[in-house]
C-alpha cells in the first residue's frame, strides 16, 4: 500500500495534501508515481460500485469531499521509474507543469495551518517575492540528520533569504536547526539546474543541491510557517496525527 492512501482517521494522506493546494488555488494537479501506486489515481476517480452501494444512506455524506476535489480540480500522473530522489522526481514533473511556478507538496508531511493552508501562506509570499519559497520549522540539533538544513539572512522574524543549504547534515556539521519540510513553491528554472545537478548525498539528484546553486545566482526565501507538522512518515508521527485530528475535527455520528 503506498503510504500516501495510509488514512489519518477517515481520509487518506494524499487526499490531505490535495485539499491544502486546493485552498491554495491550486487546482491543477500534477502526481510523481512509481510502482504500485495505482491506489492513489483510483482514489481521485468515481468509484460507481461504492457509489451504487451508500447512495441514500448516512455514509454517502463521507462523499462530499473528494466529489468536491473531483469537480473542481484537474489530476495528471506521470511515473519516477527509478527512485533517484525528490529531485528527480520534480524533474519528471516538467511534462505536466511546463514553464510555470509550481507547488511541490510531500503528503506524508501532514501540515495544519493557524488560519489558513501551509501551500496558501507560501502562495502569498511568492505573489510578494516572485522567488522560490522553501517552508521550515526548527527541529532539535539530533534530527538534522534527517533533513535538508538552511542557513540565511533573516528578512523577518519568519523569513530567511536562503544562503546555504546541506543535504541531511550531521549535527555538528548542520548550518542551523532550520529544516525543510515537504512544501516548495519553485520557479520553472528550477528544471534546466536539476538536469545539470549531479547526484549527491545517497547517489540520488537532490533539490537542496538545486535549490543551492538557484538560491546562489538568484533567490530563495525560506518561511517559518505558521501551524503544526505531522511527520507521517514515521510510525510515532502517524499515531500522534492521527490521535490530533481524532480528538480535533472528527465528526463522530
Amino acid at each position: 500500500m503506498p503510504k500516501e492512501v495510509l488514512p489519518i482517521v477517515d481520509k487518506p494522506l494524499v487526499q490531505y495534501a490535495v485539499e491544502e493546494a486546493a485552498e491554495a488555488g491550486l487546482t491543477e494537479i500534477g502526481f510523481v508515481t512509481g510502482r504500485g501506486k495505482r491506489a492513489i489515481e483510483d482514489h481521485f476517480d468515481v468509484s460507481y460500485e461504492l457509489e451504487h452501494q451508500i447512495a441514500g444512506t448516512g455514509k454517502e455524506k463521507a462523499l462530499d469531499g473528494i466529489r468536491s476535489l473531483i469537480k473542481n480540480c484537474t489530476f495528471s500522473y506521470t511515473r519516477q521509474v527509478n527512485m533517484a530522489g525528490l529531485g528527480d522526481a520534480i524533474l519528471k514533473g516538467q511534462t505536466i507543469i511546463g514553464d510555470e511556478p509550481f507547488g511541490v507538496v510531500l503528503a506524508d508531511d501532514l501540515c495544519l495551518g493557524d488560519e489558513q493552508g501551509v501551500l496558501a501562506q507560501m502562495v502569498g509570499l511568492f505573489r510578494q517575492y516572485r522567488c522560490s519559497i522553501v517552508a521550515i520549522e526548527e527541529v532539535p540539533a539530533d534530527q538534522t540528520g534527517s533533513y535538508g538544513v538552511i542557513d540565511g539572512e533573516m528578512i523577518s522574524d519568519s523569513l530567511v533569504r536562503v544562503t546555504n543549504m546541506v543535504e541531511k547534515p550531521a549535527p555538528e556539521d548542520a548550518p542551523s536547526n532550520l529544516a525543510i519540510i515537504g512544501r516548495y513553491i519553485l520557479t520553472p528554472d528550477i528544471f534546466e539546474i536539476l538536469r545539470n545537478t549531479p547526484p549527491g548525498k545517497n547517489g540520488e539528484v537532490q533539490i537542496t543541491d538545486a535549490l543551492l546553486t538557484q538560491a546562489k545566482t538568484g533567490c530563495v526565501m525560506a518561511y517559518k510557517f505558521k501551524g503544526r507538522r505531522f511527520d507521517c512518515g514515521s510510525v510515532a508521527g502517524f499515531v500522534e496525527a492521527t490521535n490530533y485530528y481524532y480528538e480535533n475535527f472528527f465528526e463522530q455520528a
